[in-house]
């Protein structure tokens, strides 16, 4: 069974998009790639906790396991070595996308504290689209008993439209609510 969410782009998203932008072939409509959740653990380099902690958050998040990112080089700053855990991400495709693009849009987004809608300068000039978020207790699924420490993250939105606004109105076609 196919997600929601790519049932609506199918059947509306994609040929409004076709019409709206005179594709000549079906295969030139943009279209959502993958989706990479991406969490920085500032604290990880004191205490493994919080890099395991966050790790089985993302991994509730997403129905997926993320990987662990060590730094790469050493930063006497920021207090890093190479080879010092600093981050984990994961990168969602297909039917795992879809479904967690559709509980972010309709789930998660709505439970922020006096949302307006996402800012429309996210785009990176090649169709991309960047979300940050302060707390990933917007998400249903987190318990907040469980929570260690509130903890943002960075969602990319990877697509195949060429500009920033073919990609703004695919994402606006799927349901995410810009700010005006």
């Amino acid at each position: 069974m196919e997600p929601r969410l790519f049932g609506k782009y199918k059947s509306e998203a994609a040929p409004r998009l076709k019409t709206r932008f005179q594709y000549g072939n079906v295969m030139e409509v943009p279209r959502l790639v993958k989706v990479v959740l991406n969490i920085g653990v500032n604290e990880a380099k004191l205490d493994m906790k919080y890099m395991e902690a966050s790790i089985n958050e993302l991994t509730i998040i997403s129905g997926q396991r993320p990987m662990m990112k060590r730094a790469k080089k050493s930063v006497a700053g920021f207090k890093v070595r190479e080879g010092m855990p600093v981050a984990c991400c994961v990168t969602l495709r297909g039917t795992r996308m879809w479904e967690f693009v559709d509980r972010l849009i309709s789930m998660a987004l709505p439970r922020i504290k006096d949302f307006q809608g996402v800012s429309n300068r996210g785009f990176d000039g090649r169709g991309n689209y960047n979300l940050g978020l302060r707390e990933q207790l917007i998400f249903p699924e987190i318990d907040y008993d469980k929570v260690i420490r509130q903890r943002g993250m960075n969602i990319s939105f990877v697509t195949t439209a060429k500009t920033d606004d073919e990609a703004q109105a695919l994402l606006a076609e799927l349901g995410m609510p810009f700010a005006r």
